[in-house]
This record gives C-alpha cells, sequence and structure tokens, in this order.
C-alpha cells in the first residue's frame, strides 16, 4: 500500500507533494550525518589559531619521541653502557631544546618562518643531538640508526624528498666521521669493523627508505585529495542547489535517522513544518528570481535562528522541514515562534507589495509511530495554521490515546 492510500486526501488535510515520499524507512539509503560539533567557525584569526594547535599536537609527538629515546638511553645507563653525567647532559639538552621549540609555537615566533612547522629544524637539532650522544656515548650506536629512520619518517611528510634525502647524507656523513673520529684520536671503539658494517648498512637502506616514504608521501597526499572530492561531492548531493540548505533526500533520511535514536534513547523529538505564506502571489509580483532570493533569505534567516543540533532543509517549492533532536515540544514552540517573529518583522527589499510570513505546524513524536504518521500530524498542523489565517504555529499536541496506544505497542 501506498504513502497515498494509507492517508485520505480530503479538503481538511490535502497531501503535499513531499508527504507522499515518506515509506517504510528500508527504502531510505544509508547516509552519513556529520557531527555539528566538529564544525568551528572560521573568521578572522580563527583558521590560524586551528592549524597553529595541529602543529603543537605534531610537536608532542616529537617529545614523545625524545622521551622514549631518553628512556632507551636509561636502559642503557642501568647496564653499565653509559655513564651518568652523559646521561643527565643528554637529558638536559634534550629537555631544553624540546622547551624552546614549544615556546617557539606558542609564541607563534614560527608564523614568521616560511615553513611554519619547522619540520627542517626540528629534524637537523634531532640529528644534531644524536650524533652528540653516540660521540659522547659510542655505546648508544644501537639507537642511532632506529631514531634516524624515524627522523625521517618524520621530515619526509612536510620537507621535498631532496631536503630529506640531504638530511640522511647529512646524518650519514656524520656518523662516519664520528666512526673516523673515535678510531684516531680516542681508540674507544675496539671492533671498528662493526661499526664501519653498521654505517654500511644504513648507507645502503637509507636512500631508498628515502624514495619509499616519498612514494608513502604522495600516495597519502593523493588519498587525503580524494577524500576531499568525495566529501565535496556528498555535501553537494545533501545539499538544495539554489539555497544552500540541506535538501528534500537528506532531511527524509535525517528523520528516519533521528527516529531510531529517539526509540533507542527515548529521547524527545520534534518536527516543523514551514511554508511561505501566498508564495505564489509572490512570484507572480516580482517574478521567479526574486521569489527564489526570498526563498534564499527565508533559508537564511531560518538557519540563523535554529541551533547547531537542529536540521534544517527545503521540502520543495516554498515548503521547509525543520527537525529538532532531543527537544521537548514547549522548546521546540520557542524556536518555531522565533523564526516566524523574525520573517514577520524582517524588512524585506524590493517591489514586494504585502510582508512575508509563514505557517508553521509543529508536533512531538510518538515513541513507535511511523516517519509517516509524524510527518502527517505536522503537516495537518501547518495546514490549520493556514486555515486560521496564516503567519502563525499551530502545535498538534498528541491525544492520550495515541500515547496510550504507542505505550502499549512498545510494551509488547
Amino acid at each position: 500500500m501506498s504513502a497515498k492510500d494509507t492517508i485520505s486526501n480530503t479538503d481538511i488535510f490535502p497531501l503535499t507533494e513531499g508527504l507522499t515520499e515518506f515509506g517504510d524507512s528500508t527504502s531510505i539509503a544509508p547516509m552519513v550525518f556529520p557531527d555539528p560539533a566538529k564544525y568551528v567557525q572560521r573568521k578572522g584569526g580563527t583558521v590560524d589559531k586551528a592549524r597553529q594547535a595541529i602543529r603543537l599536537k605534531r610537536l608532542l609527538f616529537v617529545c614523545i619521541s625524545a622521551e622514549l629515546y631518553l628512556l632507551l638511553l636509561a636502559g642503557l645507563h642501568s647496564q653499565g653502557l653509559i655513564a651518568s653525567p652523559h646521561l643527565i647532559a643528554i637529558a638536559s639538552v634534550v629537555s631544553l631544546v624540546m622547551l624552546g621549540f614549544y615556546g617557539v609555537f606558542a609564541s607563534g615566533l614560527n608564523q614568521r618562518a616560511k615553513e611554519k612547522n619547522l619540520t627542517a629544524p626540528i629534524a637537523i637539532f634531532a640529528l644534531i643531538i644524536l650524533l652528540w650522544t653516540i660521540y659522547d656515548a659510542p655505546q648508544t650506536q644501537i639507537v642511532f640508526v632506529p631514531f634516524t629512520f624515524l627522523i625521517i619518517a618524520y621530515a619526509i611528510y612536510r620537507l621535498s624528498q631532496k631536503k630529506t634525502l640531504l638530511i640522511g647524507m647529512s646524518a650519514l656523513i656524520g656518523y662516519g666521521a664520528i666512526i673516523v673520529l673515535h678510531y684516531l684520536y680516542k681508540s674507544i671503539w675496539s671492533d671498528v669493523k662493526w661499526a664501519v658494517l653498521n654505517w654500511l648498512v644504513m648507507a645502503v637502506t637509507l636512500p631508498g627508505f628515502v624514495m619509499l616514504a616519498a612514494r608513502v608521501r604522495k600516495l597519502h597526499s593523493a588519498l587525503h585529495k580524494a577524500s576531499i572530492k568525495i566529501r565535496n561531492i556528498e555535501e553537494h548531493a545533501r545539499r538544495d542547489q539554489l539555497l544552500g540548505c540541506y535538501n528534500r533526500r537528506y532531511m527524509i533520511a535525517s528523520l528516519e535517522e533521528q527516529k531510531r535514536l529517539a526509540d533507542e534513547t527515548g529521547a524527545s523529538l520534534c518536527l516543523a513544518v514551514i511554508d511561505l505564506d501566498h508564495f505564489k502571489s509572490i512570484n507572480d509580483e516580482v517574478g521567479h528570481l526574486a521569489g527564489d532570493e526570498v526563498l534564499r533569505t527565508f533559508a537564511r534567516v531560518a538557519q540563523e535562528n535554529v541551533r547547531q543540533c537542529d536540521i534544517f532543509g527545503r521540502y520543495g517549492g516554498e515548503e521547509f522541514v525543520l527537525i529538532l533532536p532531543e527537544t521537548p515540544l514547549l522548546s521546540a514552540l520557542n524556536i518555531a515562534e522565533r523564526i516566524r517573529a523574525e520573517v514577520e518583522r524582517r524588512c524585506w527589499q524590493g517591489k514586494l507589495k504585502r510582508p512575508v510570513t509563514v505557517s508553521i505546524g509543529l508536533t512531538q513524536y510518538i515513541p513507535g509511530e511511523s516517519v509517516l504518521d509524524l510527518f502527517s500530524r505536522t503537516d495537518t498542523a501547518m495546514y490549520l495554521a493556514k486555515r486560521g489565517g496564516r503567519n502563525q504555529v499551530v502545535v498538534e499536541e498528541p491525544s492520550i490515546e495515541l500515547w496510550q496506544a504507542a505505550e502499549v505497542e512498545l510494551q509488547t
């Protein structure tokens, strides 16, 4: 049985075009609903602050890696492979460098640099600390190679392949120079062959690692761009092209989703159907282009007077739908009345001979009822608002019989 068969088309309750689209919830394709809390209004310096916060998080990763490095050195110290003065000196230098970089980011001095993430300076300082450590405590060369590769991996996602390769070659040259210095002047390493072999393995693998990491970075960048395009396509598909608010398909899917959440959590759910009064006359008086501008202005006014969690969209023609999740009827009425009042007192420019007003029907979801029944009751309230003189909000309060029937259905 179709939607048209389930609800009679009478003079008191003429069916709107959108009502016939509601049916079995299984016919609605699943959609991903954005979390409004994740969207930050980006005006003025808000973008820079958000990016700076991200840079501080990346610096936190560097600090964690530095702490891990110091923990490994502490483990070598426990085995007698590094003296206490050396460990204290290394820990002090690492702490000072990390505090210095944090101060630069916290004060915003990095904003003056061409590369605001300061990836190259961080990588160079880290490499210098590693080289100084193995020069001062040769036994720590066991941790030099893995942390050098970690530095390369950190740099490759912000620097070019050429610059990253230069950092890697600097590590090789510095490591080789320390081997020579220890052999010629200190004679600390009795087994020079082991140190040279370690250097050769690093020399062979590091260039390949840089090139492979660069390809991974390109793949990551391509996937990121593709995901942005997909999100843009999805966002375009759920938006009304003329007004920018959500379209009919998205509103239907949203109402199905909010109904499911209300059934699961027991939270209140309200629905409002909004219709512009005498819109056909407006089009006849000022033309369709000016009528479209009226629709755009109304959509903007409505969205400015709802909450972030509310879902507002165009349902077709001059009819709009507002979904109010986790909202009792009285609070929903206040929101609907605020929209009506803002539309009424707005100074509408152009050749309009009459004020622009809206008729709003509002009702509350009864647990267990279908989306079709919910929309039917709301649509009825909207038509009662029109028949009662327009420019008003009519609330269709569920009867006691409907609530009792819903309770019985839920218990069974």
